[in-house]
């Protein structure tokens, strides 16, 4: 099974996500964590470490800012937090994001994606955020359509929409 949670900021949607591979795996399901803490961010350093107390010993926790095919393996569980740390990490790569979400989805594995909606505001006038804003679009559509269940999380309600 593969399921999407997709939400603003805060909205609630990792925890939903959390609770939801964690009541469909059959054991002990992995947290991939996309996010490349080389940025020397401490608000993010801060978010990160909420996660991780909230999600303490029910997971085991797999690093990977870029290439999620070579770390998800058959016929185990994966959540992806998240989605949107990923883009930002291709966007200072070269790597095809296509091909890496492509074999992603086709893998016989359980998958929770993690993503921010960013694409419903106003259309940004410097370059790099048009290039984000229109990667997690892309991205958003692709894995909403590789997905049996997509939900949209606001205020820490779901919203099942496929």
């Amino acid at each position: 099974m593969k399921v999407l949670y997709v939400g603003g900021q805060k909205s609630g949607k990792s925890y939903l996500a959390e609770q939801k591979i964690l009541a469909i795996s059959q054991k002990k399901p992995y947290y991939i964590a996309t996010y490349d803490n080389s940025y020397g961010d401490v608000e993010m350093a801060d978010r990160v470490n909420t996660h991780q107390q909230r999600r303490q010993a029910q997971f085991i926790t797999i690093e990977e800012p870029l290439f999620l095919n070579k770390v998800i393996k058959e016929g185990e569980s994966y959540l992806v937090d998240c989605l949107s740390m990923w883009i930002m990490n291709l966007l200072a790569s070269d790597e095809d994001f296509e091909q890496i979400l492509q074999a992603v989805l086709a893998i016989d594995a359980d998958i929770v994606f993690v993503l921010n909606d960013v694409t419903s505001g106003i259309i940004p006038e410097n370059v790099l955020s048009r290039e984000y804003i229109d990667m997690s679009g892309v991205i958003g559509q692709m894995v909403a359509r590789g997905c049996d269940e997509v939900y949209q999380v606001i205020v820490g309600l779901e919203k099942r929409l496929k």
